[in-house]
């Protein structure tokens, strides 16, 4: 009788665990072996799951932007990326190297509208030879230094263009970096080109401060744990510039009641990739 209940016991705890597994594989596509592994700790009785994992990115560095100091000076892993070309382009990405900080390369693309004036020089447009495009993207990364990656600074246009973000991908498979989609648009298809190369692309899911009030901040920085648990890891995507006061003291205010359910992480966890100025970057 006694031998029966065990295995009985043992049979439904089998099942929940199948069961839990089934589950987390369906709401997560990121790592779904580390999510099943928790779900089994927790259920098991082995402890609650770990802090899922999370990137913030901070946009706009390079023309000594308001809040660059504010944010390079957070407690927390951050990568930022930095606009080539302009005033502050390379101290700002030698700054952040210095604290610690991840630095790609935020590419200016052409976007569907917006100003000229936005997008600072040295655009990858639609209109460009592959020449001038694979001559443009060097270049830009030649101005950063430190960079072991690319982003998108609007793009809306170009990011949906295959000819376009092929030859960008291209120079980036040659260069050893790796790709962030801001998606600005969501028919971009930047993360499918790259994989046709061979280039590790990650997307950018949630950006913190479209609108520049710090409870609005802070709501999107708390959106980073509902998405979570639906999405494992979260990529969120801030800025310096007018909002980068706002955003700082949003992300310094809400950090300490989210570090038990977050483990704020560098892009470059989220991935393999080589160390930082592992070598020469090929086209220099």
């Amino acid at each position: 009788m006694n031998r029966n209940r065990t295995s009985s016991r043992k049979t439904a705890l089998s099942r929940a665990l199948t069961m839990g597994i089934i589950c987390v594989n369906l709401l997560t596509s990121a790592n779904p072996l580390t999510a099943a592994a928790a779900s089994i700790s927790e259920a098991a009785g082995l402890g609650g799951p770990a802090p899922k994992s999370a990137a913030i990115v901070i946009d706009d560095f390079g023309n000594n932007m308001k809040g660059t100091d504010s944010i390079l000076d957070l407690p927390i892993p951050l990568t930022v990326a930095v606009m080539p070309f302009l005033s502050s382009s390379k101290s700002d990405a030698q700054d952040a190297f210095r604290k610690g900080r991840e630095v790609i390369v935020h590419l200016p693309m052409e976007p569907m509208t917006g100003k000229k004036s936005w997008l600072g020089p040295g655009v990858i447009s639609t209109d460009l030879s592959e020449e001038e495009i694979r001559k443009r993207v060097n270049a830009a990364i030649d101005d950063i230094p430190h960079a072991i990656g690319v982003n998108n600074h609007m793009g809306s246009k170009a990011t949906a263009d295959e000819r376009v973000m092929h030859i960008v991908m291209e120079v980036l498979r040659e260069r050893g970096l790796f790709f962030l989609d801001s998606h600005t648009n969501y028919r971009s298809i930047a993360c499918r080109e790259a994989k046709k190369v061979g280039v590790p692309c990650l997307e950018n899911h949630i950006f913190l401060d479209d609108i520049h009030t710090k409870s609005k901040v802070i709501r999107q920085i708390e959106l980073i744990g509902a998405h979570n648990k639906v999405h494992q890891p979260c990529i969120a995507i801030g800025h310096v510039g007018a909002k980068g006061d706002i955003t700082a003291a949003a992300l310094r205010d809400t950090l300490p009641r989210l570090k038990d359910t977050l483990s704020f992480v560098k892009l470059s966890e989220l991935y393999k990739s080589p160390p930082p100025d592992a070598g020469p970057k090929s086209g220099s």
